[in-house]
């Protein structure tokens, strides 16, 4: 279950091609099988194994990296991938993407269909919580010192003001219901026995104002309970509610337009000649949904230059996810298509494994696109990469402030990129999960975060980054509705 070093042969089907021979060992570089590498099989390979494209600007076809054995095209660096961003800037600059233009005006949504967005007013109270004395459990109010005389009667939650008491004088009353006047504290139901007469006695001493809940006890009219920025979880709806709001005042969920490129992929059945199931159109929506989203569609394109253009110059979403195509293949549109639409490219590749040739532009004033892998880890790589600090930001959410914990085991390494793997959270450890090569969810399925593996590898023991997959965090990211 969980992850070894890699050692010769050992787990090499969970690497990509590239990925799997920039493990091995270069001239100079130091890694090998001594350093958690595959071992050196033949001349060193080139640098440049993965897709990295410089700026995109209007009117420029994007740049490409030849593939093996391929030679570099005219103006085309052959160690274009180390032109990629930097995995933390990548991230940074996803956040930092939205331009005012693009920010979400806020909106006013009923209770029960604000959980999971962000309060754009400041959550005050419309009046004292609570609104009156209140019986704090179920039993007897009581007047004066015992025994009492108990009245026929009883106070219960939500009927009119009851009558006053007099010294010596209890009525039953429910938890929540309105306190007499002049009662001088709540008997428990337990705490309390009545005679032959009728008459209470308590069994234990009672104290002035025992379970009663004055007014105002947790705030008063016009406290602020809550401030902008708070992200609405089922507790924030409950106190919402008890403060007397029928409404919050919100920045609305942003608008997400998937497109699944690729004519190999199936909707149903098992796959065959050739073909494999779509696993990212079934999985991206809900994930997105609990990034703070709301998916407005999702398209299967397939491998149509036109119908992308289409696609993407006719969405009013303020986002679009493509899947696949972010490459330099014969049918990898995505760059010549945003090339065509004058689109402004932010990032385009990450020093990532996996999903490294991903990518994110700016297609409009108030209109981005994450352009993810089509491998399935690969694209939870870019949707943690790119489309969650760009979401986050759109979304007002507040970031997690981020943590480490130590890995139970040894995680191999990227020589110069970082790696995201899957882990499950024991204890105050991090267990590395296998079957995480760029086209497994096995692992990612099972997992609770990935960790953050800075090149070279992370040995046992060692501090790593965590990044929470949504339902696993604490918080609203358990909801899904």
């Amino acid at each position: 279950m969980t992850a070894r070093g890699v050692r010769a042969g050992e787990d090499a089907e969970e690497l990509d091609v590239e990925e799997a021979l920039a493990l091995v060992k270069e001239p100079g570089n130091g890694i090998g099988p001594a350093h958690g590498g595959l071992p050196t099989s033949g001349p060193a390979s080139p640098q440049g194994y993965g897709i990295g494209h410089g700026p995109l600007t209007p009117g420029h076809g994007a740049t490409h990296s030849p593939g093996l054995g391929e030679p570099p095209r005219p103006g085309h660096s052959p160690d274009a991938h180390h032109h990629a961003t930097p995995w933390p800037q990548a991230r940074e600059t996803a956040a930092r993407a939205v331009r005012g233009g693009a920010r979400r005006t806020p909106v006013s949504v009923p209770l029960d269909a604000a959980l999971g967005l962000v309060l754009a007013e400041p959550l005050a109270a419309l009046t004292d919580l609570p609104s009156f004395d209140t019986s704090a459990m179920d039993g007897w109010a009581v007047a004066g010192p015992g025994p009492w005389d108990v009245r026929e009667e009883g106070a219960l939650a939500g009927h009119a003001r009851p009558e006053p008491l007099t010294d010596g004088e209890a009525v039953r009353i429910a938890t929540g219901a309105r306190i007499p006047q002049d009662t001088t504290a709540v008997l428990r139901s337990e705490h309390g026995r009545t005679d032959a007469k009728g008459r209470l006695h308590a069994t234990r001493e009672v104290s002035h104002g025992q379970d009663i809940r004055p007014r105002a006890q947790e705030c008063r009219s016009g406290d602020q309970l809550l401030p902008v920025g708070t992200l609405v979880t089922p507790a924030v709806l409950g106190l919402a509610a008890a403060a007397g709001y029928d409404t919050l005042t919100a920045v609305p969920r942003p608008r997400v337009d998937v497109l699944v490129l690729g004519d190999e992929l199936l909707t149903t059945g098992l796959p065959h000649d050739g073909r494999i199931r779509d696993a990212l159109g079934p999985m991206l929506p809900p994930w997105l949904r609990a990034l703070g989203a709301e998916t407005a569609t999702v398209r299967r394109i397939g491998d149509d230059a036109k119908a992308l253009h289409k696609a993407i110059g006719r969405s009013e979403a303020d986002l679009i996810v493509t899947t696949g195509g972010t490459a330099s293949g014969p049918v990898d549109h995505v760059h010549p298509t945003l090339s065509r639409l004058g689109a402004e490219l932010l990032v385009d590749g990450v020093k990532v494994r996996p999903g490294h040739p991903m990518l994110l532009a700016r297609t409009r004033e108030d209109q981005h696109l994450v352009g993810l892998p089509g491998n399935p880890l690969a694209a939870v790589s870019g949707l943690l990469t790119l489309a969650e600090p760009l979401l986050r930001t759109l979304a007002a959410r507040p970031a997690l402030e981020p943590y480490t914990l130590p890995l139970k085991d040894a995680v191999h390494g990227h020589p110069y990129d970082t790696r995201l793997v899957p882990v499950v959270l024991r204890g105050d450890h991090a267990v590395p999960l296998h079957y995480n090569g760029p086209a497994m969810l096995r692992g990612v399925a099972a997992a609770d975060a990935l960790a953050v593996v800075p090149p070279g590898g992370a040995r046992a023991g060692q501090e790593t980054e965590l990044l929470d997959l949504p339902w696993a965090a604490a918080g609203i990211g358990v909801c899904f509705t």
